[in-house]
């Protein structure tokens, strides 16, 4: 069933209570020619782990920090983003936090509220801030029309009464099965609304590793908006901590970094890795599991308590810095998540990738991608987990790597050229009010 685009009769902007919200100063300088730095918005739906948090926090930390920089402010639905350490100048407007149930599937993360009602609230404050804000930009992350369409009323806003703002997709490289995004897309019209609203599609990732255009069979007309950028990662900060953990205790002590992104279904992993642990020699090294900070409060009690008993082995509940545990490591034990596995690829790190099985097969297809790479091992969800990993810790442990070190093959520079993609459509928006 296709979504609802008509007007409601009562908007967002007239159903929510403004004093809920923040208030901000508008800025006082004219949009007409950039006086002042041009302002993007970012929009991260943010219903399940912590990837489209991390991957829009570095693209707004080098669009800011850029030599002819932006101004930006984020809407995020990420429930731990007031804990999260944020790029200086970014403004954040939070989203009432909802928790993927199912494959296009939601509810309310606090149960206070029905999913409607939540839903209403979220696209109220995403009109709002769009209306106060006035974008030059609007970069929408992974989802075209928003959580369950709650982008709808603002695109409509923008084309109507600010048609000079530029209205961008950026995609990760792998959304799921082409066949599945291409019924779910002609389902919910993300087609025709590509076509007729976004000036531009930006993809985090390289074509000749994933072709978006060819898999999710862009018509000539998307696929002539549509930009390979190259992945999308962070930096280590290169300070030799990580939320107050020690990552070596001796330099000669090899260290495995066991994490499972944001958590939510990371508990298979973390439990599989303690039961290899059994199978690998004793004095190996040193273990780090980071369960993450949305794991289930008694598995997380589980993992714990399985984890006394073993020698060298440290629990960090989770942690902001997680590229700088990654590059301190010897070995990575991870699930396939988009920003885990990018930053990965820029620390050159052995690792040892288990993917979700579901809902999504976006992460088996990167897994297999990388491994048939030979950049990283991947382990199937349904293969004998334990066995498995305790096969490929112990060749790792023993200076065995995975058979191809093509590192070069995968393009790293995509916040970059997402600064540089946003300049240019916005040069082409000047030249096209101001003619020469």
């Amino acid at each position: 069933m296709k979504p609802d685009h008509a007007t409601r009769s009562s908007s967002p902007a007239q159903r929510y209570d403004m004093n809920t919200t923040p208030s901000w100063d508008l800025p006082a300088y004219a949009v007409r020619g950039f006086d002042s730095a041009p302002r993007v918005l970012l929009y991260s739906h943010d219903t399940f782990g912590l990837g489209h948090l991390r991957r829009n926090l570095a693209i707004a930390s080098h669009l800011l920090g850029r030599p002819r920089p932006f101004a930006a402010r984020l809407l995020t639905g990420s429930p731990v983003a007031a804990s999260w350490p944020m790029p200086a100048g970014l403004e954040v407007q939070t989203l009432p936090p909802v928790v993927k149930t199912g494959a296009e599937e939601y509810a309310s993360r606090d149960g206070l509220m029905s999913f409607n009602e939540t839903r209403a609230q979220r696209e109220a404050v995403i009109l709002e801030t769009t209306m106060r804000y006035a974008p030059d930009v609007l970069l929408v992350d992974h989802a075209p029309a928003g959580m369950k369409g709650e982008l709808l009323e603002t695109l409509q806003y923008l084309k109507s009464e600010r048609p000079q703002t530029r209205i961008v997709l950026g995609l990760r490289d792998i959304l799921d099965s082409p066949d599945a995004v291409c019924a779910l897309w002609h389902e919910q019209d993300i087609y025709r609304l590509l076509e007729t609203t976004y000036d531009g599609i930006l993809v985090y990732g390289s074509r000749h590793l994933f072709d978006v255009v060819s898999a999710y069979r862009f018509p000539p007309s998307i696929a002539a908006k549509t930009r390979y950028c190259g992945y999308v990662a962070r930096i280590a900060s290169t300070t030799g901590r990580s939320d107050g953990y020690e990552a070596r205790q001796a330099p000669q002590e090899p260290l495995i970094l066991v994490t499972s992104g944001g958590g939510g279904d990371g508990y298979p992993l973390q439990s599989a890795y303690l039961e290899a642990l059994d199978r690998v020699p004793h004095g190996s090294g040193r273990s780090i599991l980071v369960p993450g900070p949305l794991m289930a409060s008694e598995e997380r009690a589980a993992l714990e308590a399985a984890a006394a008993p073993k020698l060298g082995v440290t629990i960090c509940p989770f942690t902001t810095d997680l590229p700088d545990m990654i590059a301190q490591a010897d070995l990575i034990v991870a699930m396939a998540g988009y920003n885990t596995t990018a930053e990965i690829l820029v620390a050159r790190k052995p690792a040892i990738l288990v993917p979700r099985g579901a809902p999504r097969r976006e992460q088996r297809l990167r897994a297999a991608l990388l491994n048939g790479l030979g950049l990283t091992w991947a382990v199937r969800p349904e293969e004998d987990l334990v066995a498995r990993l305790a096969t490929l810790i112990r060749r790792a442990l023993a200076g065995q790597r995975p058979p191809c070190h093509d590192w070069d093959a995968v393009d790293l520079g995509g916040a970059h050229r997402v600064g540089q993609a946003l300049d240019e459509m916005l040069g082409e928006r000047l030249t096209a009010e101001v003619p020469l």
